[in-house]
C-alpha cells in the first residue's frame, strides 16, 4: 500500500507541476473555452470463445497547449466459454477514471490515469462436478502510466498510446499486460 501511495504522490506532483506551467490566455480574456473540450475513450467488441466488451467514454479539457485532463466511466466485460474445457467464465468491471496528459510537444504526450473499478463475476464448471465459483466482488485500483502520439486530423486528433498498470492488482482488468490504444479525440 505504501508503494501505491508513493506512486500516486509522484504522479499527482507531476500533474500539478504541468498544470502550473500556465500559458498566457488567449486574447479576449481567460475562462472557459468550449473549443478546448474534447471527447474520446475506448470502445471495443470481440465475440467467440472469448468475449470482450469495452465501453469507456472520456471527456477532457486542454487547460494549456501542454496540459489536458479529464475523466469518464468504465465498463469492461470479459467472458470465456469453451465447451471442450467445460468452463464458462464471466468477469465484469464498472468504475471511473481520471486522466492527465502532459504534451512536451504538440504531437506527443505522457499520460497518468488512475482508475477505480468494481469487479464481479463467476466461473461455471460443466464437468462431472458441476459447480459455480464467485469472483470476489471488490473495488480494484489501477494506475495506468505511459504515453503516446496525437496526430492532428480535422477537428481532433488520432491517438496512439501504450499504457501499463503499475499497481498490478491480481483482479485488475490490465493485470500483466500493456494496454495499446488507437483512437480519435474529437474537438468541439
Amino acid at each position: 500500500m505504501k508503494k501505491i501511495g508513493g506512486v500516486l504522490i509522484i504522479v499527482l506532483g507531476l500533474l500539478q507541476f504541468a498544470a502550473a506551467q500556465q500559458e498566457e490566455p488567449p486574447a479576449g480574456g481567460g475562462g472557459f473555452d468550449k473549443s478546448r473540450l474534447f471527447i474520446g475513450g475506448n470502445f471495443g467488441l470481440a465475440f467467440g470463445t472469448y468475449t470482450i466488451i469495452n465501453f469507456s467514454p472520456q471527456i477532457g479539457y486542454h487547460f494549456t497547449d501542454h496540459f489536458a485532463a479529464g475523466g469518464g466511466p468504465n465498463y469492461i466485460h470479459y467472458g470465456y466459454n469453451d465447451e471442450f474445457d467445460l468452463i464458462k467464465y464471466s468477469q465484469n468491471y464498472a468504475g471511473l477514471n481520471i486522466f492527465g496528459r502532459v504534451y512536451p510537444i504538440r504531437e506527443f504526450f505522457f499520460q497518468a490515469q488512475p482508475e477505480l473499478n468494481y469487479v464481479w463475476g463467476n466461473i461455471n464448471y460443466y464437468g462431472p462436478d458441476k459447480s459455480t465459483s464467485k469472483i470476489p466482488t471488490q473495488f480494484v485500483p489501477s494506475l495506468l502510466l505511459g504515453g503516446g502520439a496525437a496526430i492532428p486530423a480535422g477537428r481532433g486528433a488520432i491517438t496512439l498510446s501504450v499504457l501499463y498498470d503499475v499497481i498490478q492488482n491480481v483482479y485488475s482488468p490490465y493485470f500483466r499486460q500493456a494496454i495499446y490504444g488507437l483512437g480519435y479525440n474529437i474537438g468541439f
